[in-house]
């Protein structure tokens, strides 16, 4: 496979900064391991276009949260027609938005949870304590665009819901209020669209947060899963389903829950996933018998599904 001249966007300027440039580095790594022409661009050093002066083949992105995984750089990658890995404009924009990949997910007839919307410009904190009845009084509170569980809280009273809101709007002008699922936590990698193994997790912390995410080291991880081979078949089809109705496209991951009554509930995609020491696509793909290395070759590889060219006249 050659992938010429390889840029790894890292870094950005969103609230996942410093994951991010975790992330590339330990990719930029893997890629000259395997000989690679790679190098890292920082969105934030360098202005965008200056990967067209330095004639670059292709882009693999490790930019997490918004002007990353929101189809903002996906479309000016296209625009400059330089292939780019992982998901599109259109199933970057949609999974982002942790409102709209709820929707069309139940429209599609998937499972997830419960949820209301909040709205900066309209929210009533008096509404809590219904919204706290209707939803068997525990909730997540999440900012509608933010990744790594940041402005996330649980909460189980109708004051900490309003107050939980109020922090939430400090990130979003709209924010997911959803129905919290007593049960196992899974994620599932998605790999040149399909599914990987699948991880159970399990933490103290009140839920599985930034410091269970990349802090701690109490957090556990369960690869098998200890599910039954007809389960993890269940799942990781799911988990194939939710990826492709987003229309995302090579490489992802999917959060899911399992209830008290077996079934699974889809929490959300995460389109451009860690690649740090801790992360669970790597994790997952190690148990498939695959090195962190190999990974990185097969999502640069996903670059190469990318179809699309401007004309010249309008570039």
């Amino acid at each position: 496979m050659n992938l010429g001249k390889v840029a790894v966007l890292m870094g950005g300027a969103s609230a996942e900064r410093e994951v991010s440039l975790k992330s590339g580095e330990a990719v930029l790594k893997a890629l000259l391991s395997r000989g690679v022409d790679a190098f890292k661009f920082d969105p934030i050093d360098s202005p965008l276009h200056t990967l067209s002066e330095l004639n670059v083949d292709r882009v693999v992105i490790m930019l997490h949260g918004r002007g990353g995984e929101d189809g903002t750089i996906q479309g000016a990658l296209e625009f400059m027609n330089i292939p780019y890995t992982g998901s599109g404009v259109l199933g970057s924009a949609l999974a982002m938005d942790k409102i709209h990949t709820k929707q069309i997910w139940q429209t599609c007839g998937l499972p997830t949870a419960n949820y209301r919307v909040a709205d900066k410009s309209s929210f009533d904190p008096t509404s809590c304590k219904a919204i706290m009845d209707e939803m068997s009084g525990t909730v997540m509170v999440k900012p509608a665009r933010e990744g790594s569980s940041i402005g996330m809280a649980k909460v189980s009273s109708a004051n900490a819901l309003a107050q939980a809101v109020k922090t939430a709007f400090e990130y979003d002008n709209q924010v997911l209020i959803e129905q919290y699922i007593e049960g196992d936590e899974f994620t599932i990698g998605i790999l040149q669209d399909n599914a990987l193994p699948s991880i159970r997790m399990s933490t103290p912390n009140i839920f599985y947060d930034y410091a269970a995410k990349y802090q701690d080291r109490t957090t556990e991880y369960f690869c098998p899963a200890g599910l039954s081979e007809q389960e993890e078949r269940d799942l990781r089809a799911l988990a194939e389903r939710a990826f492709s109705v987003l229309s995302a496209s090579g490489w992802g991951r999917i959060d899911a829950m399992r209830g008290a009554n077996g079934q699974f509930y889809l929490l959300e995609l995460n389109t451009i996933p860690g690649m740090t020491a801790t992360s669970l696509v790597p994790k997952a793909a190690k148990v498939a018998g695959m090195s962190f290395e190999q990974l990185v070759m097969d999502i640069a590889a996903t670059s190469f599904d990318k179809n699309f060219a401007v004309p010249k006249e309008v570039r």
